[in-house]
């Protein structure tokens, strides 16, 4: 509050040294403000009038001093006395007091002026309010110019880094005290000036710098001096001014020394717990991505900044100690116990050259498990010594050593590293980190017990693994320039999570099947919002980036690059991405650089397709369009010509006239089909708003079909006549259409029914053939779209028609499949040859449990009461997370306290997860109170677990109220412990908002936004979107919904 009386007393006089003379009398009453130990100097010597000066004004010396203004006062009196001609030595008397009495005022002067540039200097380390530096500006000057003089003049103003200067290598050194959880380090950074300077800007936050200092880096270049530093905390940036210019090309060494404390939060170098023999232990590890590495050392943290890194970590020898490379030879004392001082000190072999976020340390007292993959890289896993004796690193391990190779002869490029260690920590604000050598998972995502897993939780954790690997090539070997194009490794990593999991376990089939539910579905949701974003957004403030990290980047990246892939080839796509691997490794790129080198890729085969040109469309834009195809008819003769037109597809039916200009090159491929034939696909590209084509001959029972196999990233919609032959053909013989195919008509009409393009019944028309439906993909994809309809419906009166009909689509299927048998993986193998039945089996269970079928529950029930009277768990892994919550839904409270019992005693980490989500399913709302309530302030909860029970408690129907009351009740809190954790706070807001659908709850939400929006980022603008939508559903669409299901024919009857 001191301060910001200061900056607004202040603000329109401290601003330059010249004005401190003229406003002398007004802050002579305000010389005590001046908090002296602000300001700091590394040299010994004096400093002079113009040390003192504002910065901002230092390279305008000549015309800021007042004449004569020396440093001793000696030109205002010489000047003085020149003026006044008639004094005479017999004067002297006379002379002698005026000198004294103008000596008496200079002094006076100098000593105001220092204490008011003083003050000027601490004004400006505390930022400045931008109203003071306007209210200097004179009234013919623009803000825009002030604006662009301050930052070229005070570079730390600026939200970027200055780029007069350049790191080439940091020399790092980390004392860690994990008994009082401080650390305290020095760092000596070689850098190349680029362009004349008088400061050096890097970035530091939440540090105590004790001291700094500046050498030249040549013979007898001796000590830059320092004139004073500061932290500029509004940029989170450590400020040196120098008494001189650094002079370009030469090269310096920045020296820094700093401490903070190990915080118990998320980011940074932070601090984890575990509890081994009833013992708690401590560990401490980095997580510097995006923003965080200026929280353990003073660095230049942007990705373009790259340098090499020497690291030394000293701790207790009780500890061992993990970095991106191994330990120099002769690097580490801990094997004797510790150095002469009792201390263990580590030093590692330099880095490649990298950026500050993949930067990355662990100290721990973990136990590993070790490997050797291809070329001798040694490949480790750290975590809980008794995770490691159990076994559960053994599959990631297993893995690792394989798609390290995989992705060798993928990309033709050679592993950089001489070794990559997997760390697996308890607590951790993301699944993973792709720290180079170095990756950090949450136990939950890397450590696996065969014998209580589920199939799709051994699935996801093999493609995190996956997922951290890809990104030691498309990330830490090249990585992009900023963030704005972030999709250029999260892309590909996620695009590659399924091609890479498809190299260990083919059968799985992920890429052409499960990248369509997972991916391209999912994220045509979040697309078709007005609120969304193009994938490569300007970022300009460092509170920007992290509204980058989101589904678009990750989903829409991947599916964009799949598309390409298909595109192109495989065979031109693969040598595309070598090309761009080995022209940019060690170093950056931005999106040009690679449609660049994949256009080379279509050249060199004679292929003139424009990559850039194609794809700017599809990353600058927002959305995707909705692509409709129609026959061109004609009464007498059968039609060779269809018409095809394009459109932004939005959810919204109000926003769709702003974005009519949009329009993409879209790469359809189209197919016909009548009966027990389809002719091959053809590809066409569209490059307008309506286009007509030439295809094969057509009669009135040909239909069409556009996106094969759902390559594109784009919907496709029909006249009702094609739909009607389509839905025809589902019914006679589905399997003439390929099963991505029928997934994605599921998916493309119910979201275009949803969206208003289609009636209501279509999409219900289409799922009745699902009773003859044997494969997983359609099944999965229509569970999916019942399920969004669940939410809008499950409060309505006549909800029981909806959940009725969705019974007998799935009663057949369900009965034919049964449950699975309850016997263990004997030989302990990761995953039995009949995944995609195991996979369709579940489904089944999960959507008749969930609408209610009699003797789904009965048989949950059953399971249930054999577990508690013999204290046996034969249920099997696959469906025990739905079973364990049918129970607790059904059964009475003692259940859900024996589920709790269990969740506290259970070591398996897998298990422990979906016990914790079975307690959100309960009926009881005191129970519900509690769970939430225990979830902040309990350690038997883990952080990143807090938000799986608000989101869960959200999505039972019994709980959606109290996790929205709860979530406002306690946003202050959850706000600053997840604001900052990328996907964590999107990912609750998400969760407790997509189910409002009521006026009344979206007058809540508005006023929750009114009153607590800001720091949120995008996440609540899209969620008022969603919500705004599901209240415009219920409007427009809920009575034509039920209308259809009371005239729904019986499936026995078709």
């Amino acid at each position: 509050m001191h301060v910001e009386a200061q900056q607004k007393h202040f603000g329109g006089f401290f601003f330059s040294c010249n004005r401190a003379t003229a406003t002398f009398a007004h802050r002579t009453n305000h010389k005590k403000v001046v908090d002296e130990d602000h300001v700091s100097s590394s040299s010994s010597s004096s400093p002079s009038f113009e040390a003192f000066c504002d910065p901002l004004q230092s390279q305008q010396s000549s015309k800021l001093k007042p004449a004569g203004a020396m440093r001793n006062g000696r030109g205002t009196s010489e000047q003085w006395a020149a003026a006044a001609p008639g004094v005479r030595p017999r004067a002297a008397s006379v002379r002698r007091r005026l000198v004294l009495a103008f000596a008496l005022a200079v002094l006076t002067l100098v000593a105001v002026t220092a204490a008011a540039v003083a003050l000027g200097v601490r004004f400006e380390e505390c930022g400045g309010p931008e109203e003071g530096a306007a209210a200097t500006a004179g009234p013919g000057r623009r803000g825009g110019e002030r604006a662009e003089e301050e930052a070229a003049a005070a570079p730390w103003r600026a939200s970027r880094l200055p780029g007069s200067l350049r790191p080439r290598h940091y020399d790092l050194r980390v004392a860690v005290r994990m008994d009082n959880f401080t650390f305290a380090g020095d760092v000596s950074i070689d850098v190349e000036c680029v362009n004349a300077t008088r400061f050096v800007v890097l970035h530091a936050h939440a540090l105590q710098v004790s001291s700094v200092s500046v050498t030249a880096n040549r013979p007898g270049g001796g000590a830059v001096r320092v004139q004073r530093h500061f932290l500029f905390p509004a940029n989170q940036m450590l400020v040196l001014v120098l008494h001189r210019e650094l002079k370009a090309p030469r090269t310096y060494r920045v020296n820094v020394t700093f401490d903070a404390a190990i915080e118990d939060e998320l980011l940074g170098f932070f601090r984890s717990s575990y509890t081994l023999d009833g013992e708690r232990r401590y560990l401490a590890v980095t997580q510097f991505s995006p923003t965080h590495a200026r929280k353990a050392f003073p660095c230049f943290d942007e990705p373009a900044y790259k340098a090499t890194f020497s690291l030394s970590l000293r701790h207790d020898p009780q500890y061992t100690s993990l970095a991106n490379m191994p330990v120099e030879r002769g690097g580490g004392d801990d094997d004797d116990g510790g150095g002469d001082d009792g201390w263990t000190t580590r030093r590692f072999a330099r880095t490649p050259r990298m950026s500050t976020y993949y930067l990355a340390w662990a100290v721990c007292n973990f136990t590993s498990r070790e490997t050797r993959g291809d070329g001798g890289v040694a490949i480790r896993l750290f975590a809980r010594p008794d995770a490691v004796a159990s076994g559960a690193g053994d599959y990631s391990l297993h893995i690792a050593k394989r798609l390290l190779g995989f992705y060798q002869d993928f990309f033709q490029v050679q592993y950089s590293l001489p070794k990559l260690d997997l760390l697996a920590v308890p607590k951790h604000p993301y699944a993973a980190m792709e720290n180079w050598g170095l990756s950090v998972f949450v136990e939950q995502k890397i450590l696996l017990d065969a014998r209580v897993s589920s199939a799709s939780y051994r699935m996801e954790l093999t493609m995190v693994v996956v997922h951290e690997i890809c990104h030691q090539w498309f990330g830490d070997l090249v990585t992009p320039v900023w963030w704005e194009d972030v999709w250029l490794k999260e892309g590909f990593a996620h695009y590659f999570e399924y091609v890479g999991t498809d190299f260990l376990f083919p059968k799985w089939n992920m890429e052409k099947q499960r990248f369509l539910t997972d991916v391209l579905h999912e994220v045509m949701l979040l697309d078709g919002l007005s609120s969304s974003h193009a994938i490569s957004q300007e970022v300009q403030d460092a509170a920007d980036i992290h509204r980058v990290f989101d589904w678009i980047a990750y989903k829409k990246g991947a599916a964009l690059i799949r598309m390409l892939a298909n595109v192109m080839g495989q065979r031109l796509f693969r040598k595309g991405l070598n090309d761009y691997l080995l022209s940019h490794m060690y170093g950056n790129a931005a999106r040009d650089d690679l449609w660049r080198k994949l256009s080379e890729a279509m050249r060199s085969e004679g292929q003139g397709i424009d990559i850039g040109a194609v794809m700017d469309r599809w990353t600058l834009q927002m959305g995707y369009p909705v692509v409709t195809i129609s026959k061109n008819r004609s009464e007498r003769f059968a039609t060779r010509y269809i018409t095809v037109s394009q459109e932004h597809f939005l959810y919204g039916q109000d926003g769709r006239g702003n974005s009519s200009s949009l329009q993409w090159q879209v790469p359809l491929t189209v197919a016909m089909g009548n009966g027990s034939w389809v002719c091959s696909e053809r590809l066409i590209w569209i490059h307008n708003k309506t286009e007509t084509h030439r295809v094969s001959e057509m009669d009135d029972e040909t239909w069409l079909l556009g996106n094969i196999n759902q390559t594109g990233y784009f919907r496709v919609n029909y006249d009702l006549q094609n739909w009607k032959l389509l839905i025809q053909q589902l019914r006679t013989n589905p399997q003439v259409i390929s099963v991505g195919n029928r997934a994605g008509l599921i998916d493309d009409a119910f979201n275009l029914a949803r969206a208003g393009y289609l009636p209501q019944g279509v999409p219900l028309q289409l799922i009745g053939y699902l009773a003859e439906e044997a494969a997983f993909l359609p099944w999965h994809a229509a569970s999916r779209a019942l399920y969004q309809l669940d939410k809008l419906l499950d409060r309505t009166d006549d909800y029981a028609l909806f959940s009725d009909y969705v019974l007998k689509q799935v009663a057949s299927r369900y009965h034919q499949m049964g449950w699975p048998s309850n016997a263990a993986n004997g030989d302990g193998s990761v995953l039995r040859a009949s995944y995609q039945t195991e996979e369709l089996q579940r489904e089944l269970i999960m959507l008749a449990c969930s609408f209610g079928n009699k003797q789904c529950h009965r048989q949950a029930v059953g399971y249930i009461s054999d577990w508690i009277s013999s204290n046996k768990n034969r249920i099997p892994p696959n469906i025990r997370d739905v079973i364990y919550c049918t129970g607790v839904s059904l059964m009475d409270e003692d259940v859900w306290e024996f589920i709790w019992m269990k969740f506290h005693s259970s070591n398996a980490i897998s298990e422990k997860k979906i016990l914790l989500e079975a307690l959100t399913c309960s009926d009881n709302t005191f129970l519900l109170n509690r769970l939430l309530n225990l979830s902040l302030t309990s350690d038997l909860v883990a952080e990143q677990d807090a938000i799986d029970v608000v989101v869960h408690v959200g999505r039972n129907p019994r709980g959606r109220n109290l996790a929205w009351r709860f979530f406002r009740d306690k946003w202050d809190v959850l706000n600053a412990r997840y604001g900052e954790a990328l996907f964590m706070n999107s990912r609750l807001i998400n969760g407790v908002t997509e189910f409002l659908n009521t006026d009344a709850e979206l007058y809540e939400l508005k006023d929750f936004i009114q009153s607590n929006g800001v720091g949120a980022g995008p996440a609540l603008a899209r969620a008022l979107e969603v919500v705004e939508g599901n209240v415009r559903w219920h409007r427009l669409h809920r009575r034509h919904f039920y209308q259809w299901l009371r005239k729904a024919p019986s499936p026995a009857h078709r």
